[in-house]
């Protein structure tokens, strides 16, 4: 109980600790090994759904007092799975380097709620952080998102409608903050619904995906106006910030095309833009070691004013995640 008590800043009796989910503990258990405070189940849109809350990791030993940058992560799941408790390790790993502060969002998913329900959430969530910047000693100016599939979609998201009032939505106490992004590291993101997401031996779209279908309550082709305004590549304009995307080329659960489409509409459009294949990778490999790698190098560089040059030359999928 010793170990606990100090992350949960004393605020929760022993009872309280001994009824955190055993995921949750191990996370508290690992953030303590790694000189790392986590608070747990943060609140950001004013009610107590567990969905819509924020898990913040804070490095306990910092490289410098200034505000630390926020690397924000969106969980993957196709909008109806998945937890924002997934990225606790990489939250771990991020703030530990004392150059930054992580923060897991989580968002309703399908089976509650659907479409714009997640950006909603995941908007007061950025706003969120920003009301909190100056309480946790982060810098409000400089926030990333990190998200895979459809974290991805969700990340992307948020980096192309930083300027449409219709996906702001009006959850939480923090509406006055606004909810841009600085900087985005999509894995794998959906970008296009209009194109479908998966495609047969034919090269025709499956419109019968049903997790597009849970997200836009029915088919993408038949809800035409909410996939458009669900796809990232529809809002993206030339103030949009810079964005880094990784993606298998041999993808059978978001086509390749996708990661193509948004490179595309950003370089049009003048935003910073960099696309790293991973050549015969399959869904799960963005997994491969180099994609943290590469997408901290690139968060360092925009977040952070470390000048380099990020290699974005095509990844070779390792053997056992090539499908």
């Amino acid at each position: 109980m010793k170990l606990f008590l100090p992350l949960l800043l004393l605020a929760a009796s022993p009872v309280l600790a001994q009824e955190l989910s055993a995921p949750k503990q191990i996370v508290l258990s690992t953030a303590e090994k790694s000189q790392v405070e986590v608070k747990l189940d943060q609140p950001y849109a004013g009610n107590t759904n567990p969905k819509q809350m924020v898990d913040v990791y804070l490095p306990k030993k910092r490289n410098s007092d200034k505000p630390l940058p926020v690397i924000a992560m969106i969980h993957g799941g196709g909008w109806v799975n998945g937890d924002r408790i997934g990225y606790a390790a990489l939250g771990i790993q991020f703030a530990r380097t004392g150059d930054y502060a992580a923060v897991g969002v989580g968002y309703r998913l399908t089976k509650e709620a659907h479409w714009p329900a997640q950006v909603h959430d995941c908007k007061a969530a950025i706003r969120w952080i920003r009301a909190h910047a100056k309480e946790l000693n982060l810098d409000a100016d400089k926030i990333a998102v990190w998200g895979s599939s459809a974290g991805g979609h969700l990340s992307s998201l948020l980096g192309t409608s930083g300027d449409v009032k219709e996906l702001e939505g009006d959850l939480g106490p923090n509406t006055s903050f606004s909810s841009r992004v600085q900087c985005v590291v999509n894995l794998c993101g959906p970008e296009d619904f209009t194109q479908g997401l998966m495609f047969d031996k034919d090269g025709k779209p499956n419109w019968n995906d049903d997790a597009v279908s849970g997200l836009l309550s029915g088919n993408a082709q038949e809800k035409t106006a909410e996939a458009k305004a669900a796809s990232p590549v529809t809002h993206v304009s030339k103030d949009d910030p810079p964005f880094i995307t990784f993606h298998g080329t041999k993808d059978q659960r978001v086509a390749f095309l996708h990661a193509e489409a948004i490179h595309a509409a950003l370089q049009k459009a003048g935003v910073t833009s960099l696309l790293v294949p991973i050549t015969d990778g399959g869904h799960g490999s963005v997994s491969h070691p180099e994609v943290k790698v590469r997408g901290q190098q690139f968060t360092d560089k925009i977040l952070r004013g470390i000048e380099s040059t990020i290699d974005t030359s095509p990844l070779q999928a390792p053997p056992e995640v090539k499908k």
